[in-house]
């Protein structure tokens, strides 16, 4: 097994190929995930991330009348889906590993199980807030920010841990990726307050970044500048989405803080139907791919939702 950035480093200048999934909801079956990426798996990604679903609150109604919140996980099954990953496409998994709803106990605990499982990769986040609540807020004891992750993650990597009981403690060796906005993360104030978080993560650690999803390659391309100007020079991944639905130009805008290009959004709203968007769809992702691939980007990361079909379809034209 291998860190992200020694994959890069021994790509040659080529980029690679990487994805993203997530868990099935509770209660599905692992076989049905890993029978729908197998397609994706043939194309030997170098590394595959697995999301980390926190805990979300649904309202019960008791005997006596009174409502409570019960606490629920949607999406359940991280770590059990890295060692699947592991054992079964022999790839590295790059499990997130988020603020929200951890203790920072419970993320050395989580960070001791993957060092164990022999996991190199780990993607530091803060993570949503907890539905249906629409503002974040840390557990108490935990990260409030992926900065303060990122330092517990590279303290544990020094050998650090928060209850020290021993001088000889075993350091882990995780690679640390981060998340990176080139629209600008939907929260943050301003653009120079969210570039001032990113220098940040990457000072307090991070080894690579990988981008928010966006549809328009110059996005990108500033973006890239912009960090070199100021010093961030570990590797930035664009993070690519195949656009499939009528329904998501208009979502995905409005949730993710993004462009979505009047060329592009003109062509998916004359298209008759879904079958026709995803035709559009996997067109302009070639055509981001082949640019994206000529300005020498590390890598190529695909949020595929655990689907194979339209990722695929990209990836068969560009690598």
């Amino acid at each position: 097994m291998a860190k992200v950035t020694e994959h890069i480093a021994n790509s040659k200048g080529q980029p690679l190929f990487s994805i993203e999934i997530i868990p099935p909801v509770k209660g599905g079956k692992i076989d049905e995930l890993l029978n729908d990426i197998t397609p994706l798996m043939e194309l030997k990604p170098k590394f595959v991330d697995v999301t980390y679903h926190r805990e979300e609150y649904l309202s019960q109604t008791r005997d006596d009348g009174t409502v409570i919140q019960v606490k629920t996980r949607k999406r359940p099954g991280t770590v059990g889906i890295c060692a699947a990953l592991m054992h079964k496409f022999d790839t590295d998994p790059v499990p997130h590993v988020l603020c929200g709803g951890f203790t920072r106990d419970d993320t050395e605990d989580l960070l001791i199980d993957l060092n164990y499982l022999g996991i190199e990769n780990v993607m530091a986040l803060r993570g949503d807030h907890a539905k249906p609540f629409t503002s974040f807020k840390p557990r108490k004891g935990g990260h409030a920010y992926a900065s303060g992750l990122i330092t517990q993650i590279r303290e544990m990597n020094e050998g650090k841990y928060l209850h020290q009981t021993s001088e000889y403690l075993n350091n882990s060796d995780f690679c640390i990726g981060a998340a990176a906005y080139p629209e600008k993360h939907f929260e943050a104030e301003s653009s120079r307050v969210d570039f001032e978080h990113l220098k940040q993560k990457v000072a307090r650690g991070a080894d690579y970044l990988v981008t928010q999803m966006f549809f328009d390659n110059r996005k990108y391309f500033d973006f890239v500048e912009k960090c070199r100007t100021h010093g961030i020079n570990v590797p930035i991944i664009p993070g690519l989405k195949i656009l499939s639905t009528k329904k998501q130009l208009e979502v995905l805008p409005r949730l993710f803080y993004l462009n979505i290009p009047e060329e592009f959004a003109t062509a998916i709203r004359q298209c008759k139907d879904d079958k026709e968007v995803r035709k559009v769809g996997i067109e302009w992702c070639i055509r981001q791919c082949r640019e994206l691939k000529a300005f020498g980007v590390p890598a190529l990361h695909f949020y595929t939702m655990s689907k194979s079909t339209t990722t695929l379809a990209v990836a068969r034209e560009v690598f």
